[in-house]
């Protein structure tokens, strides 16, 4: 991550600047990232998922929105550098100015609003799902450089998600037999299914973007379909929301500890990747509203009893304990980990995976209205829509119906 400057600073020594800023990325850090972003705890789901659709259905959702996932992530590989991907000599640092310098800034805004509101919500799942697991590891027993940190989390997901593998492959052995059926939960009725650091180059920054979204997609599309296949195979219509929290492993109670311990270590990365640039835009939208409030820009020095003197900056306190408290009171009035998941990814997925960037690639190499790349880009729009939005209006009717029970 860079750091960002002062906003007094001018557009050309911003560049120059960071055109001599030392880029360590590679395609194995950024596989890291992406990982961390994309493999949550929301694999765990996944057998429950397949339950709902079957033998057929299920493998084939995943590898469609994997390809669905990989189309868009190459399409937005191409914006990093404007206006040419390649050796274009303005870089956009976050995605908001990718949309900003392709589609200008009534774009940028909606686009804005989509981004925050998905970081937002993404502090709101996390603290669910960390809570839950903590809760878990309970009831057995009863009864600035966020580099390393993305390293850790990304071990984290593959580790639980291994464990999952590892126990559903165990079940179905025990079983002795594959359950499930090509439709999915037999009980189910069709009503009930339908509501259900910055890079170095060479290489060119677009290139091991690409690279390193094949490898991570790949990898996480195995441990997807592993999981959610093994989960199913062992549970069949009994496949609970989540394997380690829902109780559909009871033994090994240290295996099953450990795991959710991994999601809780996981959770506390990627509620850090998620949160900071939420923090970060909020706090400069803040600074330059507020220009000449030295309460905002000012820095304290705060010693407490046995600890070192520390720095505390109003601003920063004030908003970022608002964060926390009020993610987690939702995370506490919605503790529905399937459904707050399926609300979250039915509200930003299509605008911010599929809408930016088609829009961004048909203007970045002014593909002409009605040629046969246009036609087919905007055909791959059109359908993920009404996909997603049947995907949100499910998940609200489940998240509403969970609430009221």
């Amino acid at each position: 991550m860079e750091e960002a400057h002062s906003s007094n600073q001018t557009p050309l020594l911003n560049n120059k600047h960071h055109n001599h800023l030392h880029r360590t990325g590679n395609v194995w850090t950024a596989v890291a990232h992406i990982i961390t972003g994309v493999i949550g705890a929301g694999v765990l789901s996944l057998a429950w998922s397949m339950a709902q659709l079957g033998w057929i259905a299920g493998p084939l959702a995943m590898v469609l929105f994997a390809s669905v996932t990989l189309i868009s992530t190459y399409l937005l590989c191409n914006c990093y550098k404007t206006p040419d991907p390649e050796v274009g000599p303005v870089r956009n640092r976050s995605y908001i100015d990718a949309v900003n310098m392709n589609l200008g800034k009534t774009n940028a805004r909606v686009c804005g609003l989509f981004v925050q509101v998905g970081l937002y919500g993404m502090g709101i799942a996390y603290t669910i799902t960390s809570a839950i697991s903590l809760r878990c590891v309970v009831k057995i027993n009863n009864f600035h450089n966020i580099q390393w940190l993305s390293v850790v989390a990304a071990i984290m997901s593959f580790a639980y998600s291994v464990v999952g593998l590892g126990l559903g492959i165990a079940k179905v052995v025990g079983n002795g037999y594959i359950k499930g059926s090509i439709r999915g939960i037999s009980t189910s009725t069709t009503g009930e299914k339908v509501w259900l650091d910055t890079l170095k180059s060479p290489p060119s920054e677009k290139d091991t973007m690409k690279t390193a979204s094949i490898i991570s997609i790949s990898a996480t599309t195995f441990f997807y379909l592993c999981c959610g296949a093994l989960g199913y195979a062992a549970f069949g219509d009994k496949t609970p929301g989540n394997l380690l929290t829902g109780f559909g492993f009871y033994e090994p109670y240290w295996l099953i500890d450990f795991a959710n311990m991994c999601i809780v270590l996981h959770l506390v990365g990627g509620y850090q990747v998620y949160s900071q640039p939420l923090f970060a835009n909020v706090e400069k939208w803040v600074s330059v509203k507020f220009p000449d409030s030295g309460i905002i820009h000012k820095d304290f020095k705060l010693k407490l009893p046995l600890l070192p003197a520390f720095k505390l900056n109003v601003l920063r306190l004030c908003f970022r304990t608002i964060f926390v408290a009020s993610t987690t009171i939702i995370a506490m009035l919605f503790p529905y980990f399937n459904q707050v998941l399926g609300v979250l990814g039915g509200i930003y997925f299509w605008p911010l995976s599929i809408y930016f960037p088609v829009q961004m690639y048909f203007k970045q190499r002014n593909v002409e209205a009605w040629s046969l790349k246009w036609v087919m880009l905007q055909s791959f729009s059109l359908v993920c829509l009404p996909l997603t939005l049947f995907a949100l209006v499910g998940s609200i009717e489940g998240l509403i119906t969970a609430r009221l029970k």
